[in-house]
């Protein structure tokens, strides 16, 4: 079944600066206690999801010093001279490897401010930088993937139960050991914005969209900020609410893959990452991003049978392929 392109026009129609507003609540969730409290935490998960489609989370047990030692790994990657990550170049079928300013949104048409060096497990057999060139770097990464991987699964038991599924449900069809397995952890580099750019209105780092995955958890740093989002894809007027970036929480937003398997009960909802304004920081900024998306054998389908069942594989496949073009 091909992958509904309504989606796309509509993000296509989010490319505008709009307006903002902090009249919504980004709410933080806190998973201390996880089984003693797992139905109050799961009210919770599904009021944020339900309501704005984002939410952040504490308590989730991923030390800090562990995600700034992960952080530092990121830096120095994308320190490496550009032939260097060029051996470990991006392959789209994979989503494995390095790529820079390839990524085109519908939404603006031209390339995101960025570079990003993405790990998929089964697919990184001559991806990997050698000791020689970042010693230590894969055992950190694939560690810090598994972490992730444990905090998304818990929040997906939650859909889970909420959702009618049986509790591992979801974890089932996120199989790190499957070579089916596609869910991937993304480290990410938006470019420091040049002189003669900053203050300049209307730019973005990332434009406009929603992502295709089931859930994703993504790491950011304190005072690199710009993250946006605008719940409602119908909404005539664009009103974004800006997240406060923090280096302890972990903000969370539903994907596509989800929406569907929750038979439209869990909005994905567009948001962006805007350059940023006068006064604000205009270095680099990294983030990395945890995408859980279901494993390619994994068949999506909602309890109610909205929509058609279709593998994760097809989903991801026709959804990757209507949002990225080769650079140039």
């Amino acid at each position: 079944m091909s992958y509904d392109l309504s989606e796309v026009s509509r993000e296509k129609r989010m490319g505008g600066l709009g307006g903002e507003t902090d009249a919504r609540e980004i709410r933080i969730i806190d998973l201390t206690d996880f089984e003693e409290r797992r139905g109050e935490i799961t009210e919770q998960l599904w009021a944020a999801a339900t309501e704005i489609g984002f939410f952040q989370l504490a308590g989730h047990g991923i030390p800090l010093p562990l995600i700034d030692d992960v952080f530092a790994r990121t830096e120095a990657f994308f320190a490496l001279p550009e032939a260097v990550k060029a051996r470990y170049p991006l392959v789209k079928a994979d989503n494995a490897g390095w790529e820079s300013l390839s990524q085109v949104r519908p939404s603006i048409g031209v390339p995101d401010q960025k570079e990003s060096y993405q790990i998929t497990r089964p697919h990184m057999e001559g991806r990997w930088p050698s000791e020689a060139e970042l010693a230590g770097f894969r055992s950190a990464m694939l560690d810090f993937e598994h972490r992730a991987w444990a905090v998304a699964m818990r929040v997906l038991s939650c859909f889970a139960d909420r959702l009618g599924f049986e509790r591992e449900h979801f974890t089932r069809a996120h199989d790190p050991a499957s070579e089916q397995y596609q869910s991937t952890l993304r480290l990410l580099h938006y470019f420091a914005v040049p002189p003669e750019l900053q203050g300049v209105p209307g730019r973005w780092r990332a434009g406009a969209h929603t992502d295709f995955d089931c859930l994703t958890l993504l790491f950011q740093r304190d005072g690199q900020g710009g993250l946006q989002v605008c719940p409602g894809k119908e909404m005539a007027e664009q009103q974004w609410t800006s997240i406060t970036p923090s280096s302890a929480l972990i903000t969370c937003n539903i994907g596509d893959m989800l929406t569907r398997w929750s038979d439209d009960a869990l909005p994905s909802n567009f948001h962006r990452v805007r350059s940023p304004g006068a006064g604000e920081y205009q270095g680099d900024r990294y983030s990395i991003a945890y995408f859980a998306q279901a494993d390619r054998d994994a068949v999506i389908q909602g309890p109610r049978g909205t929509y058609p069942p279709v593998t994760a594989a097809e989903f991801l496949a026709q959804r990757v392929a209507a949002n990225y073009r080769a650079n140039g």
